[in-house]
C-alpha cells in the first residue's frame, strides 16, 4: 500500500491493490458539487480515467481538494511532467461543525502576515474557525474609530514581566522593553477575506466586563475608580480592574461592538465573560445602587445583566453570542454558545443547561502548557499536554444523553501567548499538537498512536512549506 499521509485521517480510504495511475495533477481532476451527498460530505475517486472530487457543498469541496493534494504528496514522477498517483477511493465528512483554534494576540501582538499563515495551517487541517482573542488587560488590538485611545494608549505597555507568574507572587521583574501593536480595520478585513476564501470563519473576541484594564487605561471613566490613571497591565494573571456598570459604559461597549460587527461578518461574536472579579462592584456606590435597582442579591450578578445589555447589539444584527463557561453561572442568554475551558465537566453542565457547547478543556487542548520536560522546554504557563495526550482527547464528555450530546457542536484548541513573544514561539507550541487535535475535532477513526505518528512525520513537510516553526517529534 502506498504511504498516503493524510491528516486528519479520512473515515474511509480504500487503496486499489496498490495500483498507481499516471496522471497530470493540474488538469486531470474534476471537481463538482453534487446533490446526492450531504452538505459536509465529500468523495475522491482516483482511477485510470483521472481524479474526481465530489462534494455536497463548496466548503466540502475545499476539504476534498485539501485531501487530494495530500494524496498527490505520495505521487512519483512519470514522463512528460505527469506523475504516478495511487488509485484510491476516499469518503469523508466531519463529525463536528465547529473545529477551531484560538490565537491570543493581546498578551503578545502577532504580525498580520503570521496570522495569515495561521489561517493556512488551520485550512491545511480542514478546520473551519479561527478565534482571535483581540483584547485583554495587557493590550487592545482592534482599531475602533469612535474611541481612538483604545489603540493609541491601550495597545501599548511599557514593558512585560520576566519569568513565570505564580499565584503567591507579589514582586516582579520586567524586561524594560515596550511592547504593543494593533490591527487596523483594513488589516482585519484582509484576514477575514483570506480566511473566507479557505472556508474559515474568523470569530473576534472582545473580552468583558473583566480583562478590560487596557481599555480602562485608555478611558479611566470606564472603570470603578475614574479618578485613578491605570496603565496597560504589565503582568499576567487577572486584574481586579473591571468595567463599571454605568449607562455610559454600556453604551461605550455597544458602540465598540457595532464597529466590530462591521469588520467581522460571521455569525458569532465572542464576549469573553471569564474571570471577572466582583470586588470593585461590591465597593462601588454606583454599582451597589444598580444592584439594588435590579433586585439582585449579589454584586457578581451584575455581570449577567451587563452582558445582556451589550449583547443586545448582536441580537439586533442577527449575530450569536459566544462566551467562556463562567457565563453559565451569570444567567446568560439561553442561545449563547458556551466554550467549556475550565474542565470537560463544565461542558457537560452547559449542555445539560440547554446551551450549544464548544469543548476546549484546559487539561487537554491548552497549547500554552508544557509538552515536555520543563527543564529543557521553553518557558510555559505550567501543566503538561504532550502530543499523545492531545491525540487521546475525547470531544464529547461522558454522561450526556443523545439530545445533550447533539449540543456539543465541536472543539477548539487555544494558544494563550503570555509566554510566547512571537511567531517562532507560537509555532513551537502549536505544532504539531494542532495536527493531533484536528484528528479529534474532525472525528477521524482513532488508530494506535504510533500509526498516527507514522502519518504525521511526512505531514511535517507541509507545515514547513507554510514557513511555520514546530516542535520536532524527536
Amino acid at each position: 500500500m502506498p504511504d498516503i499521509a493524510i491528516v486528519p485521517a479520512p473515515r474511509e480510504l480504500v487503496v486499489d491493490d496498490g495500483r498507481w495511475i499516471t496522471a497530470d495533477p493540474a488538469t486531470d481532476a474534476v471537481r463538482t458539487v453534487v446533490d446526492n451527498l450531504g452538505e459536509t460530505e465529500y468523495r475522491i475517486d482516483v482511477t485510470a480515467d483521472g481524479a474526481r472530487l465530489s462534494a455536497g457543498s463548496e466548503d466540502a469541496l475545499r476539504w476534498a481538494d485539501t485531501t487530494y493534494r495530500q494524496v498527490l504528496d505520495a505521487a512519483e514522477p512519470a514522463e512528460d511532467g505527469k506523475v504516478s498517483v495511487p488509485a484510491v477511493r476516499i469518503s469523508d465528512a466531519p463529525r463536528f461543525s465547529w473545529r477551531g483554534m484560538m490565537l491570543d494576540v493581546s498578551r503578545h501582538f502577532m504580525p498580520k502576515d503570521f496570522v495569515l499563515k495561521v489561517v493556512d495551517v488551520v485550512a491545511l487541517h480542514r478546520m473551519n474557525v479561527l478565534h482571535l482573542h483581540l483584547t485583554d488587560d495587557q493590550g487592545w488590538r482592534v482599531e475602533i474609530e469612535a474611541y481612538p485611545k483604545l489603540t493609541e494608549v491601550g495597545a501599548w505597555r511599557p514593558e512585560s514581566m520576566i519569568g513565570r507568574m505564580t499565584h503567591e507572587q507579589d514582586e516582579f521583574s520586567y524586561d524594560g522593553t515596550p511592547h504593543g501593536g494593533f490591527y487596523t480595520k483594513d488589516d482585519l478585513r484582509e484576514i477575514v477575506a483570506y480566511a473566507a476564501e479557505r472556508g474559515i470563519t474568523v470569530v473576534p473576541e472582545i473580552d468583558l466586563p473583566g480583562h478590560m484594564q487596557a481599555a480602562i487605561a485608555a478611558y479611566p471613566e470606564l472603570g470603578n475608580h475614574p479618578d485613578q490613571q491605570l496603565g496597560v497591565r504589565k503582568i499576567w494573571g487577572i486584574s481586579d480592574d473591571v468595567l463599571n456598570v454605568n449607562d455610559a459604559t454600556v453604551e461605550f461597549v455597544r458602540t465598540v461592538l457595532r464597529e466590530v460587527l462591521e469588520i467581522f461578518p460571521g455569525p458569532y461574536i465572542h464576549l469573553g465573560g471569564d474571570e471577572c472579579p466582583a470586588g470593585q462592584w461590591r465597593e462601588s456606590e454606583a454599582a451597589q445602587q444598580r444592584q439594588a435597582e435590579l433586585g439582585l442579591t449579589e454584586a457578581g450578578q451584575l455581570q449577567g445583566w451587563f452582558t445582556a445589555q451589550v449583547a443586545s447589539v448582536l441580537t439586533e444584527q442577527g449575530r450569536r453570542l459566544v462566551g467562556w463557561d463562567e457565563m453559565v453561572e451569570t444567567d446568560c442568554p439561553k442561545d449563547a454558545v458556551i466554550m467549556a475551558w475550565r474542565s470537560a465537566q463544565r461542558g457537560e453542565i452547559a449542555a445539560k443547561a440547554g446551551h450549544d457547547v464548544v469543548m476546549t478543556p484546559c487539561e487537554s487542548v491548552y497549547f500554552d502548557y508544557y509538552q515536555g520536560d520543563p527543564e529543557t522546554e521553553p518557558l510555559a504557563i505550567g501543566g503538561f499536554i504532550p502530543l499523545d495526550k492531545v491525540y487521546d482527547f475525547e470531544v464529547v464528555p461522558a454522561g450526556l444523553t443523545d439530545e445533550e450530546q447533539a449540543r456539543v457542536v465541536g472543539a477548539q484548541c487555544n494558544v494563550w501567548t503570555e509566554y510566547m513573544e512571537g511567531p517562532e514561539q507560537v509555532g513551537y507550541m502549536l505544532l504539531p499538537r494542532l495536527s493531533a487535535f484536528a484528528e479529534r475535532a474532525w472525528g477521524s477513526p482513532k488508530t494506535p498512536y504510533d500509526e498516527f505518528v507514522t502519518r504525521l512525520r511526512p505531514h511535517l513537510r507541509r507545515i514547513e512549506a507554510l514557513g511555520l516553526n514546530y516542535r520536532p517529534l524527536d
